[in-house]
């Protein structure tokens, strides 16, 4: 029996035909139902989830905190994705992608909606003048791979991670496609990471802090279960780079909150308070 697909002259949406997500993908954008967002004390309200999107934003607001920057203190608001609450009016109206991770400020004259995360690593970047060079060239580069890793992480996740991990069912052509591309880009950030403690030389930027939740999770065998599989060994910069960046405490910090999985020393659903964290972080095994 031949399993070739054979495209109809119009496509129509098969909610039944999606895997994990079916049940919340729809070809439509928009608010699905009303209900106002919640809002804490603090200027910057962070609505996320702790995928590698998610990890990028509250990695960075904890190294402000820990670098002294006290108006970067937050609250982060758990989004369910599999509840859809990205799909809520509240959620809609500061980014109405429906997409997480989304970030109202409201120390401006007027609020602010910030969304899509490598745009929100940039604002709170120079916003606050830490994690990203003044130097103009310098400044260039980190934004070299800043847009790198949105441009790549895609074929990581919605490709490689998709195929391997969350579809219906494993089919060889789109894991050998995908398993290709994220290769080629372990071995472009091996190579780039030659020589060099961070992504762009000594210096730690929101380069280094975009691409480790999802480079750095996928090597040290946190995400998509693949460690194996990708032979992540054979790109050693990357993996000595992945393990240095996990140790920060910042990281540490940061990859907690909004996670609602996992052991309970790692899951923070709602930030308010540095006293959030400290409280769940006390429960790692000694």
């Amino acid at each position: 029996m031949s399993t070739t697909y054979n495209p109809p002259k119009v496509w129509t949406w098969d909610d039944e035909n999606g895997g994990q997500w079916a049940s919340i993908n729809r070809p439509t954008s928009g608010a699905r139902f009303e209900r106002d967002l919640s809002k804490g004390e603090h200027a910057l309200q962070l609505y996320s989830l702790a995928t590698p999107n998610g990890q990028k934003v509250t990695i960075l607001l904890e190294e402000l905190l820990l670098a002294g920057v006290k108006e970067a203190d937050y609250d982060a608001y758990a989004i369910s994705i599999s509840d859809s609450d990205q799909f809520s009016s509240g959620f809609v109206a500061v980014n109405p992608n429906s997409k997480i991770p989304a970030l109202m400020d409201y120390s401006e004259d007027e609020p602010v909606r910030v969304f899509e995360s490598g745009h929100i690593l940039l604002y709170l970047a120079e916003k606050f003048g830490h994690f990203l060079p003044s130097n103009h060239a310098e400044k260039t580069e980190v934004l070299n791979w800043l847009f790198w890793l949105q441009g790549s992480a895609p074929y990581l996740g919605g490709g490689f991670g998709h195929f391997y991990a969350y579809a219906p069912e494993k089919f060889e052509y789109p894991i050998n496609r995908f398993t290709m591309e994220t290769k080629r880009q372990l071995d472009l950030l091996d190579k780039q990471l030659e020589g060099k403690t961070y992504i762009v030389g000594d210096e730690y930027t929101i380069a280094d802090i975009a691409i480790w939740p999802w480079y750095g999770n996928v090597v040290l065998g946190l995400a998509y279960n693949a460690a194996e599989f990708l032979d992540v060994e054979s790109y050693p910069n990357v993996m000595r780079w992945a393990k240095l960046i996990a140790k920060r405490p910042g990281v540490e910090r940061g990859r907690i909150v909004n996670r609602t999985w996992g052991e309970e020393w790692e899951m923070l659903a709602d930030r308010h308070s540095a006293s959030d964290i400290d409280s769940v972080l006390a429960k790692v095994p000694k």
